[in-house]
């Protein structure tokens, strides 16, 4: 009877939590730096009074090298991380063989710091015992904070972060394909790119739970000074 009211409830209960962080933090990482540096690189060929052809094949070109190495550095990351949790892993497995009492101690440490007494983590720490893998799942969860890693993630992460960067880069460089005066395009390219960044900021701040309208203002501002940089620079050195 109680295994089934447990299962009643369970079933009418529907959780709401948000579980797609991590592909939302590559399409953050991804979107961010796609719209930001191919921008503030038109702008700075703007700068150099280049026409707008050129400012289109440079801009392609360091979309795709972007892409690539923004793709690498996500599978780096990835992959750095699984191997970082099996190193854990493999070290937690040979502590409990060799040192139990010392893991059950600090199973013990970990109960405690959730207010709970010897007599009521007792049963727990010696049921786990009797259990190796539940056991090696708790500390590595609990003691390490280490989720297990997802096997597809460093190719997720690559793809994902890649395909964010294309998209991104590609807002910035649009008004330069079909507005052949540079300075017109690179106006232009400023108001689609600025409404671009409070859109993705808006979203952005919506999803990791911040303040949407600040995360739209943080966002188009980084944009607006990394391209006016360019820009400024670009006007110095050809004044030189």
């Amino acid at each position: 009877m109680a295994e089934t009211t447990k299962e009643k409830l369970l079933d009418n209960h529907t959780e709401k939590h948000f579980t797609a962080g991590a592909i939302v933090r590559d399409v953050i990482i991804g979107v961010s730096d796609g719209l930001t540096v191919p921008f503030a690189l038109a702008a700075g060929l703007s700068g150099a009074n280049v026409g707008s052809s050129i400012i289109v094949t440079a801009g392609l070109a360091e979309v795709a090298a972007g892409a690539i190495s923004m793709g690498l550095g996500g599978y780096l990351a990835a992959k750095s991380e699984e191997d970082h949790y099996h190193r854990e892993l493999k070290r937690e497995q040979e502590e409990i063989i060799n040192v139990p009492d010392t893991e059950a101690a600090e199973i013990e440490e970990i109960l405690a710091e959730y207010d709970l007494q010897p007599h009521e983590y007792a049963p727990l720490v010696n049921a786990l015992r009797k259990k190796p893998q539940a056991w090696l799942d708790f500390m590595m969860k609990f003691e390490l904070g280490l989720e297990k890693p997802d096997p597809r993630r460093a190719l997720e992460s690559a793809f994902t972060i890649a395909f964010a960067y294309v998209l991104g880069g590609l807002v910035p460089l649009l008004p330069y394909m079909f507005i052949p005066d540079a300075v017109k395009a690179m106006l232009t390219s400023v108001a689609v790119t600025l409404i671009a960044l409070l859109f993705f900021g808006f979203v952005k701040g919506h999803f990791t739970g911040n303040r949407p309208f600040r995360s739209a203002f943080e966002t188009a501002l980084i944009g607006t000074i990394a391209s006016a940089a360019a820009y400024g620079i670009a006007k110095l050195v050809q004044a030189k």
